[in-house]
């Protein structure tokens, strides 16, 4: 292997740069060329690609976004555009690649390799931490610091004014920023995917809260099943019919995907792409570099898109235990 590509796909996360960063100087230590592909798997099909450099990644390990810009590719989603983005490669004389990206990345990467046979490794690059094969992904850490710093904001104007307030952080399919932040910010509720909310017995805590509480931090995942934040404080309130209460609804929205990544987000984004350009030296494919229990760990992409994550059943029992 002489000659390495790197891309970052789908979502940006905080650490994205670092990542990037540390695939381009492990490659350069290991005597290879590294190039990097702009816009994901859309800049592959269109030959976006170009020469990386150690100085190239300079001044990036703590910016958040990415570098080498993402997109989402349509195209190559059909066997036209995958042939051009291999033959774009092939001109480069590309003969490996890491894909930093979630699930839509590391599939289009599994395919590609079955078609194409280029090795690909993977580094989980997602903010939403529902990649099985890593205890954490990149970007993770810096989101639930994000969403926890607008929680810990909000709860001052909500006890100055006796209010409830729903705040909606990201998590279509998996709830863990939801349930990390809501346990740093000592939230009341905490609505999740992955279970059922049972929204009688929400209200009828509510109401028991309202003895010893003015004040109350109810935090919703956008993908409960009961429906957005906006969409649960409608149905909550008809259930309380209390005119004294005020209800508010705050929605984070992307500033979770933004900002300089926190030190664990840099240092395990620099440990997944010195991983990658290893495991693509020693002969891995079709796989991501992860991290469990602090060792370096390869999961095949079928995998990490086919096996589900699950929410720490221990954090959940916390978080009964602590809204009392």
């Amino acid at each position: 292997m002489k000659k390495i590509a790197v891309f970052t796909s789908g979502g940006d996360s905080p650490g994205m740069n670092a990542c990037i960063r540390a695939v381009v100087r492990t490659a350069i230590y290991k005597g290879l060329e590294v190039y990097g592909i702009n816009r994901g798997y859309e800049g592959m099909i269109e030959g976006d690609i170009k020469r990386l450099y150690s100085h190239s990644v300079s001044n990036i390990v703590q910016r958040g976004g990415t570098i080498l810009k993402s997109a989402r590719s349509q195209e190559f989603r059909t066997p036209e555009g995958r042939k051009a983005a291999y033959d774009n490669l092939v001109k480069h004389g590309i003969d490996g690649i890491v894909a930093i990206g979630g699930d839509g990345t590391f599939t289009g990467a599994k395919i590609f390799f079955e078609e194409f046979g280029i090795p690909t490794v993977g580094c989980p690059g997602t903010i939403d931490n529902d990649i099985y094969g890593t205890d954490y992904t990149i970007g993770f850490d810096t989101a639930v610091n994000t969403a926890l710093e607008a929680i810990d904001k909000i709860r001052d104007t909500a006890a100055a004014h006796d209010r409830i307030f729903f705040i909606e952080v990201m998590g279509r399919d998996a709830g863990f920023i939801a349930v990390e932040s809501g346990i740093g910010g000592g939230a009341e509720f905490v609505m999740v995917p992955e279970t059922k909310t049972d929204l009688d017995a929400v209200v009828k805590s509510l109401k028991n809260l309202r003895k010893t509480k003015t004040s109350c931090v109810i935090v919703v995942a956008e993908g409960d099943e009961e429906g957005n934040a906006e969409e649960v404080m409608a149905k909550v309130k008809t259930k309380i019919k209390d005119d004294s209460k005020e209800f508010k609804v705050t929605t984070l929205g992307h500033i979770q995907r933004g900002g300089n990544p926190t030190a664990r987000d840099r240092v395990l984004a620099s440990r997944c792409g010195m991983a990658a350009v290893e495991g693509l030296i020693s002969g891995k494919v079709n796989c991501m570099a992860g991290i469990i229990h602090q060792e370096v760990v390869y999961t095949s992409f079928a995998d990490c898109i086919g096996k589900t994550k699950p929410i720490n059943e221990d954090q959940l029992k916390l978080l009964d235990i602590l809204s009392i």
